[in-house]
């Protein structure tokens, strides 16, 4: 792995980038206006930008977050969203009847699949998009519910694989930190975002539509700060990866100065069993 100065040094090495968005782009509380210039500059002058967010919301629902938070829409092509390919497990389950975990922002998730929602113990599945209440609630108030379904033997679909997010410069937890434990409690899990193949198939699509063309898999980068989601998706689907440092583990890589701490890092991929190709600490052009 080695540590890159700048987006643009890669400019004539691939044609698309694959982007996260939490941690890189924004935490949840304000835009990075240089990795929103970062990506305008690849968009204008490389190729299409592709968000690959874990958000369990559709893409629209995306798309009007980052207009709150500051991020200009020129900085990316399209957005692909957990939520989006999660929508097809649950239009399979329709009517359901379906268990709901997650809070009311995350309704546009299941609208117009005619599901049912219920109680846990006449439900045929559970959709967890993430705790009721993300600032206060952990996995550890889910551990009795969760047990409980466990015990009926009812799938969860997990609509964001994330396990926590930043927001400001706190960590909250996610939907995946809930089907973690689920899984852990002998519950089965299905999921559709990062890293697991469907969201994807979807990103290539949105990148073979901004080319103009079928995109080179060797000409795409995946820039991503969460290890188990961005870096081990790129591993999975053979693509080239940059892990950015100040994300979920700035506290770990990155110093007083802004600096990352490459042998940090690259000790942090290792014992995870993964690799990227490059690293910096945040994205810049």
């Amino acid at each position: 792995m080695r540590e890159l100065t700048g987006l643009s040094r890669l400019a004539g090495d691939y044609d698309v980038l694959f982007c996260d968005i939490w941690g890189v782009i924004h935490d949840g509380a304000r835009a990075f206006a240089p990795a929103c210039e970062a990506l305008a500059r690849w968009r204008e002058e490389v190729g299409p930008v592709i968000l690959i967010s874990n958000s369990p919301r559709p893409f629209e629902g995306v798309a009007a977050q980052l207009d709150d938070l500051g991020a200009p829409r020129d900085s990316w092509t399209a957005i692909v969203t957990s939520g989006d390919a999660s929508r097809a497990l649950l239009a399979e389950r329709s009517p359901g009847p379906v268990y709901r975990i997650g809070p009311q922002r995350d309704d546009p998730l299941f609208a117009g699949l005619g599901l049912t929602f219920t109680d846990l113990e006449s439900a045929a599945f559970i959709a967890c998009s993430g705790p009721n209440n993300d600032e206060v609630e952990t996995p550890e108030d889910y551990r009795d519910l969760l047990t409980r379904a466990a015990a009926l033997r009812l799938p969860m679909i997990c609509a964001n694989p994330d396990i926590v997010v930043q927001r400001g410069p706190r960590l909250i937890y996610c939907a995946g930190a809930l089907a973690e434990l689920y899984e852990d409690l002998g519950g089965e899990v299905l999921t559709a975002g990062k890293p697991h193949a469907p969201i994807y198939a979807m990103a290539r699509d949105a990148a073979d539509l901004g080319l103009g063309r079928p995109a080179d898999e060797r000409r795409i980068l995946v820039v991503g700060d969460g290890l188990v989601t961005d870096i081990a998706g790129a591993a999975r689907q053979g693509l080239d990866a940059l892990f950015i440092g100040a994300g979920i583990h700035g506290t770990e890589l990155v110093d007083h100065s802004g600096g990352l701490d490459l042998a940090a890092a690259a000790r942090l991929l290792e014992e995870k069993h993964l690799a990227a190709n490059w690293a910096m600490a945040r994205l810049v052009w």
